[in-house]
């Protein structure tokens, strides 16, 4: 390999570290390497910042406003319940497969990533309801949503990624359809396996009914001993907090000095913080405490706070809160809302919550107006906002014309009477033409993360084949493969996105195997268009981990999961998925070039 091979070999392995880390966002990591080779004269202007003029993200731009408005006028939450179903399901599997047949059909024809963010609250809403572990319904969602995103070319910003790359290519991108029948059979097989697998992987993380001693989700929940109240100058055990139903009382916090663990004997002081950890359903029994308060006065023991108006919360790792405190962020004036208590997977946060750093996938509780999840739906704070009680749905006009204008792009872009690009803005138009959205609000429904990152991926796809590096990749795939003939070649090329995309973003996975995956074709003769439907597949289902998809990423804490268990259930979905593309991509797309 040449200088430039080894310069972006580096660049890439330094963006790696920079997004296994999670300490910078994903957009301006791979914006960094994008910037970085360029610097180094190993791409153009033009070829480094290319897909801002590609029709990539202007389409997946388009079709995250048709999202945004489906979820705001409640076009696709109307038929949820119905199709969940009222009656209780008869077993576990039978839950697993009405959230997963809901998931992967509708994210065939919706970005999954909106999707799941709008599924989220109504999931664990009927799950409580039917007295069912939330842990047993999240991530199947997330994965059946994954599933069912590579049915069409709609379902994933990546599928659109990868026709950009075949449209640059001087090749045919794929129509809507187009994918189907490799993506069905995938999606299908996908779901049977998560119905069977999911109840018995599994574990059980968090229900409404389980308590700390159980394996539920456990939060922090702060407290304050108040002066002339029965529990100060009172020890642990007399003043009946040894014995709270659900909670431990596991931290006291003294003027700044932690005391734990704490004995039964220890003398309680007015003004001492006392971080309970248990479940979050039992912060009412110790509101009722005669001598506790929680740390803002409004929410003291005579209005304890108004379980319509309490909402979970889950930080965004990329966004503007992780690594601050409550404190620092000054949070109850930024958003309104006070933040009563806290779950961190793996651990318990401890101290004081206004002096805990933030993590990306902590699950805040916080009690605020019934506005606040419209105020912060635009925000990149949080990854899900869901209230912890049922609530009526949003309803606002409109959404007869939002299944109306989706209706239309999928008849028109799968018969092929219009373009994809052309089709979807002709449909976010629509959308604020109709008054449906506002364009303020037409803007706010887009993610310009995933916005940058998708036009920011062709810079490094142009980076590994400018410097050389795809070749030289390519020839190892290609020693590697090539034995076994144009399958090997294809199974060689999914086998090295599955791994990038566990490590990287799917939009930069896909980046940078497509010029791999381009050079294999001309080198073995192995038709690139199969070989791109091997690395969007493979790209697209992320199942090893909570941090290689946003969707994994947005249940991971909310469902109580540990890292563990996406690879307890991700391991033999992936298997399956590798599987089932290996074997359908030749029987639709002839291997031969």
């Amino acid at each position: 390999m040449g200088w430039e091979a080894w310069v972006t070999l580096g660049v890439l392995a330094v963006m790696v570290g920079a997004l296994i880390s999670e300490r910078v966002a994903p957009t301006v990591a791979i914006g960094a390497a994008v910037v970085v080779v360029y610097l180094f004269g190993i791409v153009e202007f033009e070829e480094a910042f290319a897909g801002f003029s590609n029709s990539a993200p202007i389409t997946v731009a388009a079709l995250y406003v048709i999202a945004g408005a489906a979820e705001q006028t409640g076009a696709l939450a109307r038929g949820l319940a119905s199709i969940l179903g009222r009656r209780p399901p008869r077993s576990e599997r039978s839950a697993v497969l009405r959230v997963a047949r809901v998931a992967a059909a509708g994210s065939g024809f919706v970005p999954n990533t909106p999707l799941v963010a709008l599924m989220v609250p109504s999931i664990e809403q009927w799950a409580r309801r039917h007295g069912i572990s939330s842990s047993r319904l999240l991530m199947p969602l997330s994965y059946a949503a994954v599933l069912g995103g590579v049915i069409t070319v709609l379902g994933t910003s990546t599928n659109l990624v990868v026709n950009g790359f075949l449209d640059d290519a001087g090749l045919e991108p794929f129509a809507v359809f187009a994918i189907t029948p490799v993506g069905l059979p995938v999606a299908i097989i996908g779901v049977i396996t998560l119905i069977l697998l999911a109840p018995v992987l599994l574990p059980r993380r968090s229900t409404p009914g389980d308590d700390v001693s159980g394996n539920g989700r456990q939060y922090t929940i702060e407290m304050v001993v108040t002066a002339g109240g029965p529990i100060a100058g009172n020890s642990v055990a007399a003043a009946d907090l040894a014995d709270v139903d659900g909670v431990i009382l596991a931290e006291v916090d003294r003027l700044g000095e932690l005391v734990h663990p704490v004995d039964r004997d220890f003398v309680l002081e007015p003004g001492d913080h006392l971080l309970f950890v248990g479940n979050i359903d039992r912060v009412h029994d110790l509101e009722k405490l005669d001598g506790l308060v929680t740390t803002h006065d409004q929410f003291a023991i005579d209005s304890g706070p108004d379980r319509s108006h309490m909402f979970e919360a889950v930080v965004n790792g990329s966004g503007p809160l992780a690594g601050l405190t409550l404190k620092q962020l000054e949070f109850a004036e930024r958003h309104g809302a006070t933040v009563i208590a806290i779950h961190r997977s793996g651990d318990p946060a401890r101290g004081q919550l206004s002096d805990l750093v933030l993590r990306g996938g902590d699950v805040l509780v916080l009690v605020a107006e019934d506005g606040f999840r419209l105020r912060t739906r635009d925000l990149p704070d949080f990854l899900v906002v869901a209230p912890m009680e049922a609530s009526a749905p949003v309803r606002r006009p409109g959404a007869r014309i939002v299944q109306l204008v989706v209706l239309a792009l999928i008849v028109s872009t799968g018969t092929g009477l219009v373009d994809l690009t052309v089709a979807s803005i002709a449909g976010a138009f629509a959308l604020v033409l109709t008054r449906v959205v506002s364009p303020s609000e037409a803007r706010r429904s887009v993610n310009f993360d995933v916005i940058g990152m998708v036009a920011l991926s062709f810079g490094l796809g142009a980076a590994a084949a400018a410097s050389g590096l795809a070749t030289s990749f390519a020839g190892e795939l290609t020693r590697i493969g090539d034995p076994f003939g144009h399958l090997g070649v294809l199974m060689a090329i999914m086998v090295a996105t599955l791994v990038l995309t566990e490590l990287l973003t799917n939009n930069a996975a896909a980046a940078l195997m497509f010029p791999v995956a381009a050079a294999i074709s001309v080198d073995t003769g192995t038709d690139l268009r199969a070989l791109a439907l091997g690395v969007l597949v493979m790209a697209s289902c992320s199942f090893l981990s909570p941090i290689g998809y946003q969707t994994n990423t947005m249940v991971w804490s909310i469902g109580g999961y540990r890292f563990s268990d996406f690879t307890r259930l991700g391991i033999p979905l992936t298997l399956v998925v590798f599987a089932t593309t290996a074997v359908t991509i030749p029987v639709f797309f002839p291997l031969a070039g």
